[in-house]
């Protein structure tokens, strides 16, 4: 795996810097874990029958990134990136899929998440969330999308464990 180059959230700092920074750490966590991987290799799967794989975990994280940015402040239609309704299941099949289809996807929706963070003028914009039927706020959304970084991030420790070789003690 790649040194760890990823810069560390701040101690001190406002809600949003901390949110923001927090945010940002856990996707470069993500990449990090990814790192120096072959497409095979990102593909592996967890354990039979799963289809889990770091390669899944990046597409599902951009299906996140899509579901609560963009669907949420930007286009409540917004189709999902790889499924043609709400499931989010789909992108962990990562089976036919490549390390450079799933970071295009996946770049292109964090970047997108962050346009629309940085653009608001605070935390409380409201957004409408379709599968909810209900608003919520840009804190909220922030909140829930760093939860499931850092969930999946355990996901891919034991992934890219499996994938170096690693056995417990």
């Amino acid at each position: 795996m790649t040194p760890d180059s990823r810069t560390s959230p701040p101690h001190f700092g406002s809600e949003r810097e901390m949110l923001r920074a927090f945010l940002d750490y856990h996707r470069a966590t993500l990449a990090m874990k990814c790192h120096g991987l072959t497409d095979e290799e990102l593909r592996q799967r967890s354990m039979p029958p799963s289809t889990l794989s770091l390669l899944g975990l990046v597409r599902h994280m951009a299906e996140v990134e899509r579901a609560w940015f963009r669907r949420v402040f930007d286009d409540n239609d917004a189709p999902m990136v790889w499924s043609d309704r709400i499931d989010f299941q789909a992108a962990y099949d990562a089976s036919e899929s490549t390390r450079a289809e799933a970071f295009a996807a996946w770049d292109a929706e964090v970047e997108n998440s962050r346009r629309i963070e940085q653009d608001a003028e605070s935390l409380d914009l409201a957004g409408y969330q379709p599968r909810w039927g209900k608003d919520v706020s840009l804190r909220m959304v922030l909140i829930h999308v760093l939860l499931e970084y850092a969930r999946h991030n355990g996901h891919a420790d034991f992934l890219r464990e499996g994938v170096d070789g690693v056995v417990g003690a």
